[in-house]
């Protein structure tokens, strides 16, 4: 099968597991020469806070992809895919994790959508958690779980 559009989609608890990630995403991509569509989605109260952080114009307008671009989280993540010709582009969204990213992987295309999630006890190991199992559940293409540790 052949992959034109990959969808990488983080968000806040993503930032210890950048390496794994691009290194998932990259050993798919390049082979492919597939684009990728790397995106973090935030939830309204994480989007104010960054927003904050980040010290906006409160009345100016700013898009859900800028702030994903200036995310550190995203930032890591396009040096790795740099540095291994990845070719890609950011976007932000903003609202429920796990509809967000099955939004955005119809929107986009995505022939495979990649999440990560985190190392989970002997008894967990069955269970995803609430966002990877939605998006595993109801993305319209297959979904790789990149988990940490």
């Amino acid at each position: 099968m052949a992959l034109d559009t990959i969808l990488l989609a983080v968000g806040p608890g993503d930032a210890d597991r950048t390496e794994r990630l691009a290194t998932a995403v990259a050993d798919v991509a390049v082979p492919t020469g597939a684009q990728v569509v790397l995106a973090h989605v935030f939830t309204d109260e994480e989007y104010d806070q960054v927003l904050d952080q980040l010290d906006y114009d409160p009345s100016g307008e700013i898009r859900p992809d800028e702030v994903a671009a200036r995310h550190a989280t995203v930032r890591e993540l396009e040096r790795a895919f740099d540095d291994a010709g990845v070719t890609y582009t950011v976007r932000g969204r903003v609202g429920p994790h796990g509809e967000r990213i099955v939004d955005l992987a119809e929107e986009v295309g995505a022939d495979q959508v990649f999440v990560g999630g985190r190392k989970r006890s002997p008894a967990g190991k069955a269970v995803f958690g609430s966002t990877a199992q939605a998006v595993m559940l109801n993305a319209p293409c297959p979904v790789t779980f990149v988990r940490s540790g």
